[in-house]
């Protein structure tokens, strides 16, 4: 059995900041002052209410969010949102969703369920390589919400500005860069994001709802499905996911010691860039697909001459530490996830692998 750690590019669950982990370890047999595991602890009890009052600030602190804003622990993914936010906010009306990759798509997909969906924008033309321009957006003024993806996991593409849309409510799965950088909630009326990218563990949503969205919720919706009941109940309506919640909570203050998103968006920036230049610097050798200007700073995506190629790339790479680059089973090729917690020296290891393996075969 194997006690080193490798360099974890998977692009979810993902890598958890060490500390962390190392916090986890010692209160998974017993909580300071509480006598018992993190993992046994009633959702009713004391300790879990300082638990999750103390995530919700910190989360409210890193995010500046306003007032105003309800801030939920789901359960069920982002996909379970998807359904979601067309059922509770879209009934009886037209949403537009702008189409940016895999996940955009299956938003839209399943919306159409409970809501009609407009295309307010899509690049799948262009094989799903960049985001729209604002100039491409079009958006119906009479929409009950505008929908997008703040960034495509799969396809490596991410907004770097947000789309404006007007009057109409902007909705986002941020389910892949939460908290990889300063945020704007103000300008958006739902957020929300699967915790196992950046946030913690597999098994959380966090949700950020503006008040007034609550008046569009429907009657007769199953209550767990339901943003109204969910908000009145404080997250905890049935039993939530204690343990991921409480990871969540420590991923936060974590980022709140090392100063918080600007700070760690300069350190994704800085990352990507070590992963970008090698791609731009090898000739052709290894082809970037996203353009420039939509390059995701969480997911870097690239192919290689041959499928042959790829594949041995990643058997060598992951022999040698790395572990994880396969690209999606959909598209093929390869991918380095890069996370908040995806230390520097990974990015340095990878990049090093690269150059020797085109020296190698090339």
């Amino acid at each position: 059995m194997t006690t080193q750690r490798v360099h974890n590019f998977s692009a979810g669950p993902a890598m958890l900041p060490l500390p962390v982990l190392e916090e986890a370890q010692r209160d998974l047999v017993s909580l300071p002052g509480v006598g018992m595991s993190v993992l046994e602890i009633s959702h009713r009890s004391k300790a879990f209410a300082a638990i999750i009052e103390s995530a919700q600030a910190d989360l409210r602190k890193l995010l500046a969010i306003p007032d105003g804003y309800h801030l939920l622990f789901l359960q069920g993914g982002a996909t379970l949102q998807f359904a979601m936010v067309a059922m509770n906010l879209g009934r009886d009306g037209r949403a537009d969703y702008i189409d940016t990759g895999s996940w955009a798509k299956a938003a839209m997909k399943e919306a159409q369920k409970f809501t009609k969906v407009q295309t307010a924008a899509s690049t799948q033309a262009d094989n799903y390589n960049r985001v729209p321009r604002q100039s491409e957006l079009k958006l119906d003024s009479g929409a009950t919400y505008v929908h997008y993806t703040t960034n495509e996991t799969i396809g490596g593409v991410e907004w770097h500005e947000y789309p404006e849309v007007g009057a109409v409510p902007l909705i986002c799965d941020s389910s892949s860069d939460f908290l990889s950088k300063p945020f704007d909630i103000g300008r958006h009326a739902v957020v929300y994001a699967g915790a196992q990218k950046n946030v913690g563990p597999a098994g959380v949503t966090v949700v950020i709802l503006r008040d007034d969205m609550l008046k569009r919720v429907p009657a007769g919706l199953p209550v767990l499905l339901d943003y109204k009941a969910m908000v009145e109940g404080k997250s905890l309506y049935n039993t939530p996911p204690v343990f991921p919640i409480y990871v969540v909570g420590l991923v936060a203050k974590w980022l709140l010691g090392l100063g918080g998103l600007a700070e760690m968006h300069a350190r994704n920036q800085a990352k990507a860039r070590l992963v970008y230049d090698a791609l731009d610097s090898s000739g052709g050798y290894y082809r970037g697909h996203a353009q420039p200007g939509s390059r995701s700073n969480m997911n870097v995506t690239w192919r290689m001459g041959s499928e042959a190629l790829e594949t041995l790339f990643v058997k060598e790479a992951t022999a040698a530490g790395l572990d994880g680059l396969k690209g999606h089973r959909s598209v093929g090729g390869l991918r380095a996830s890069i996370y908040n917690a995806f230390p520097e020296a990974g990015v340095k290891a990878l990049v090093d692998f690269m150059k020797e393996f085109q020296k190698k075969h090339g």
